[in-house]
C-alpha cells in the first residue's frame, strides 16, 4: 500500500464550475510536497476505482451542486456520509459513493483505510465553457486551504 495521501481532482475543464476539483489539485500539484501524489481526472463511477487502490489515504476534490447551500460552500465529508446515495445502478450511471462501496465488496484489501470527500458548492455544471462563475473560483483558495488542512491531520 502506498503511503503517501492521493489527493484525486475531479472534473471537467470545459464544462464551467465542474473544474473546481481540478483547479484546486491543480495549485496543490503546484506545491510539490512530499508526502502527496495528485492526480487530476476527468471520470466518474467505476473509474474511480482502479486510482484509490493501493493507496493507504485519498482525498478527492470535486463539485457537487445539491442547492443546498451557495455556491462556493465548501463542505468535508466521508464514505458515510453518502451512505444514503448508495444504490444499485448500471455502472454507466453509478455515483462516486457507490463505486467506492462497491470497490470496498470487491477487494477490501485493496482499498483506502481513509477517504475525506472536499465537495464545492457549484452554481453552473451545464454552460460548456473554460470559465467558472465568480463564487466558485473565489472559493478556490479556501478549498486549497482545507485540502492542506486535511494532508496535515492525515499524515
Amino acid at each position: 500500500m502506498e503511503d503517501r495521501i492521493l489527493v484525486i481532482g475531479l472534473g471537467s475543464p470545459i464544462m464551467s464550475d465542474d473544474a473546481i476539483g481540478l483547479k484546486v489539485v491543480e495549485e496543490l500539484e503546484a506545491m510539490r510536497l512530499p508526502n502527496v501524489i495528485t492526480q487530476q481526472e476527468a471520470i466518474g463511477g467505476l473509474d474511480i476505482i482502479p486510482m484509490v487502490m493501493d493507496h493507504r489515504k485519498v482525498i478527492i476534490v470535486d463539485a457537487i451542486q445539491t442547492f443546498r447551500c451557495l455556491p462556493g460552500t465548501i463542505t468535508v465529508m466521508d464514505p458515510d456520509d453518502f451512505q444514503h446515495t448508495i444504490s444499485p445502478s448500471s455502472a454507466h450511471e453509478m455515483n462516486l459513493p457507490t463505486a467506492m462501496h462497491l470497490g470496498r465488496q470487491l477487494e477490501p484489501e485493496r482499498m483506502p483505510e481513509q477517504v475525506r470527500f472536499v465537495a464545492i458548492e457549484v452554481e453552473d455544471l451545464l454552460t460548456v465553457s473554460e470559465e467558472m462563475t465568480s463564487a466558485v473560483r473565489s472559493a478556490a483558495p479556501e478549498a486549497l486551504a482545507t485540502v492542506l488542512r486535511l494532508i496535515d491531520e492525515m499524515a
